[in-house]
């Protein structure tokens, strides 16, 4: 997961309310770990979660029993592990605002952790941010390396845990409308909800257990 499935939106900007930390792990990160007990980040997006409430929420499931997520380090790579992912992160980093000679902050989580799935052979990332989705997806235009792996969206999430009854529904909709429709651009080029889950429902029939 990168840090931004991790640390509640501030869209204060263009709504009159807010998601604040224990809003958020109520309606979002609670129902997440519930339905996905083997989740992971890597150790470049833990050091992004510097707000001491999102820090102390991460630990306790990092030292939960059983443990609920994995922090990956690199330390883990092997000589050879470590010069692919070197080479992974070539590729990358120039598509972002990371810089390794500075190792600024920016993009340093999605680089570090696409290029640790990369070389691990992990199958999917799951991200909030259209830059890290796009070296994904389009792995093979920009020549990134990340052609075996696949993106995770938030909203695809959102939709998950409002089909399978993860938390409550109707914070899960105020949610996505959060995330996705709130400005005049928004409201545009995204479906609103009901729209969004009858073409989701039709997307993924595969998870409706509606007989």
């Amino acid at each position: 997961m990168d840090a931004n499935f991790l640390i509640s939106p501030d869209r204060s900007k263009h709504a009159k309310y807010c998601f604040g930390f224990p809003k958020f792990k109520e309606v979002w990160l609670d129902p997440i770990f519930v339905a996905f007990p083997n989740l992971a980040i890597h150790e470049a997006v833990y050091d992004e979660l510097v707000i001491p409430s999102v820090q102390s929420y991460i630990d306790s499931q990092i030292n939960s029993t059983p443990r609920r997520l994995v922090v990956h380090q690199d330390e883990a790579l092997t000589p050879e592990e470590k010069v692919l992912r070197d080479s992974i992160e070539e590729k990358i980093f120039p598509l972002t605002k990371y810089e390794p000679l500075l190792d600024n902050k920016e993009d340093r989580g999605e680089v570090k952790s696409l290029a640790f799935i990369a070389v691990k052979e992990l199958l999917y990332f799951a991200a909030n941010d259209s830059n890290a989705i796009q070296l994904v997806e389009k792995a093979e235009e920009w020549t990134t390396g990340l052609d075996n792996v696949q993106a995770i969206k938030m909203y695809e999430l959102i939709y998950y845990l409002y089909k399978m009854d993860f938390g409550d529904r109707q914070s899960l909709r105020i949610l996505y409308k959060y995330q996705y429709y709130l400005t005049p651009y928004e409201k545009k080029n995204n479906p609103e909800w009901g729209q969004f889950v009858e073409g989701m429902d039709i997307l993924y029939p595969s998870i409706l257990n509606e007989d």
